[in-house]
């Protein structure tokens, strides 16, 4: 009896183990519960290796799920993990070694919404090694482009586009100070069209640059630099002697003929200062300058206000030891970078300075700069061509209209009557029926003729009642709205001395 219940017990106890062990279960791992799949035992693995900062073997570990589950449900994210291990990893080659694992996953998986963030990855790698504005700019160029895709090509990913925005903000600005301080530099050596071409693209191009109103200062002094070249050039002693020099008739000439488009876009330029950033710190010296140049002062719209007003409280302001700490690190300072506003996604057409300079030689000349126009010399009468010899006093060349075949006339007989010709008689008396060109209507009655239509991007000098009184004073900016929200100038400003 004791041995049949010993027999029983045992055989029970088996069976129970038995049926413990048949009955395991393997569950989804999509259903967040533990599971003894391989692949996913092989990713979770890779991703405590990742939370230890052992990198190389989370990419073993990944690289080996990836060749030998390729129909596995985890193939997009261990793709995707073995380009953040590089990326954690950080260092030049690491991080070109991401880049190309993002790129490889965007071609992969374009519509899964990882794609976005490796895109937006892609440009933080560029990002994170730009030099400063003075150093190579290859890295911020880069990172311009690669955000610009990221806007364009997810718009919908509304959080990682709102993002991808604030750091353009920065490359953008990075550009842009490069592009000011070339600018600046050929101001100071006189090289006024090098000048023009970088401050015009730099103002069309970024114009939420956080010294944009000195961009349009500078540009407006380029302007006015030319003009006092001309006024200040010496007197010529002798032929070509000194170097630049004048005659007195030639100096009054060119005077005329450069300073009035000159002072016109010089004038533009302190314009835009007070329309488009009437509370930045240049705006106290447009307002001098156009009244030096006996130009009107414009007055900025309350919309204008504002919008100058949020985008200089976006701004951060430097203080004390994180201004220090900008300085020292290797990256450039983006600090002033504007937090509001749309960054440029296209790039407009560049200014050259060769058409600069070109426009410039057609001002001097009295051409309208722009137009291209073909002058064509008439020979004088008289003058010998190329391959004719020349002509002697017993032997007077012939005529222009001469036919050289026809036999000398003889001298004409005073009492010969002459047939009056079909075309005296009609320039005498018209035919009216005769069709002719068709001159205007007001050719035809005598009227003075009409006004050339009036540009829309033309500085009107003087405006007419009717015109001013579009520009209500419920739209118009008071003076007192911009003093009181004009922020206090910047320590260590370094304003420029107009010529």
């Amino acid at each position: 009896m004791f041995r049949r219940n010993l027999c029983l017990t045992m055989l029970t106890g088996l069976l129970m183990l038995v049926a413990a062990c048949s009955n395991k279960k393997v569950n989804n791992p999509l259903a967040n519960i533990g599971s003894k799949q391989p692949d996913k035992v092989l990713f979770d693995k890779a991703m405590d290796a990742m939370k230890h900062n052992r990198y190389d073997v989370a990419r073993m570990t990944l690289q080996t799920l990836i060749n030998t589950y390729p129909d596995s449900e985890y193939i997009a994210r261990a793709k995707l993990a073995v380009g953040d291990s590089w990326y954690a990893e950080g260092g030049t080659a690491s991080l070109a070694q991401a880049e190309q694992e993002y790129r490889d996953f965007e071609t992969f998986f374009p519509n899964m919404p990882e794609a976005a963030e490796a895109q937006l990855k892609i440009a933080n790698i560029q990002y994170q090694q730009m030099e400063k504005a003075d150093r190579d700019y290859t890295h911020a160029k880069r990172a311009e482009e690669e955000y610009r895709n990221l806007i364009m090509q997810y718009p919908d990913n509304a959080k990682l586009v709102k993002e991808g925005k604030l750091r353009l903000l920065e490359v953008q600005e990075v550009l842009a100070e490069r592009e000011f301080e070339i600018g600046r530099f050929y101001y100071l050596r006189g090289s006024y069209d090098a000048s023009i071409a970088r401050l015009q693209s730099l103002i069309d191009k970024y114009p939420l640059y956080s010294k944009a109103d000195q961009a349009l200062f500078l540009l407006g002094q380029d302007y006015e630099g030319k003009i006092a070249r001309v006024r200040n050039a010496p007197k010529c002693q002798s032929p070509g002697k000194p170097p630049g020099c004048l005659a007195d008739k030639d100096k009054e000439k060119l005077l005329a003929q450069i300073t009035p488009p000159m002072t016109k876009k010089a004038a533009e330029a302190y314009d835009q200062i007070l329309t488009r950033y009437p509370l930045m710190d240049a705006s106290d010296d447009a307002k001098k300058r156009l009244a030096a140049l006996h130009q009107p002062i414009p007055h900025p719209t309350k919309a204008a206000v504002a919008q100058n007003r949020a985008e200089e409280e976006s701004r951060k302001e430097d203080i004390g030891l994180a201004h220090l700490m900008d300085v020292m690190k290797r990256g450039p300072d983006v600090s002033e970078a504007a937090k509001v506003g749309e960054p440029s996604l296209t790039d407009p057409t560049p200014v050259s300075a060769k058409d600069v300079t070109v426009d410039s030689v057609r001002q001097a000349m009295g051409l309208p700069a722009g137009e291209k126009t073909v002058t064509i010399e008439a020979a004088k009468e008289g003058t010998p061509g190329a391959n004719e010899p020349t002509p002697r006093s017993d032997n007077p060349p012939p005529t222009a209209n001469a036919n050289p075949f026809a036999t000398p006339a003889a001298a004409a007989d005073p009492n010969e009557l002459k047939p009056t010709t079909p075309a005296a008689s009609s320039a005498a008396t018209p035919d009216a029926n005769e069709l002719t060109p068709n001159q205007g209507a007001t050719a035809a009655n005598n009227e003075a003729p009409l006004p050339p239509p009036v540009q829309l991007n033309e500085l009107q000098q003087d405006q007419s009642p009717q015109a001013n009184s579009a520009n209500s004073s419920s739209s118009l900016a008071t003076d007192k709205d911009i003093s009181t929200s004009k922020k206090k100038k910047k320590k260590g400003l370094k304003k420029i001395v107009a010529l």
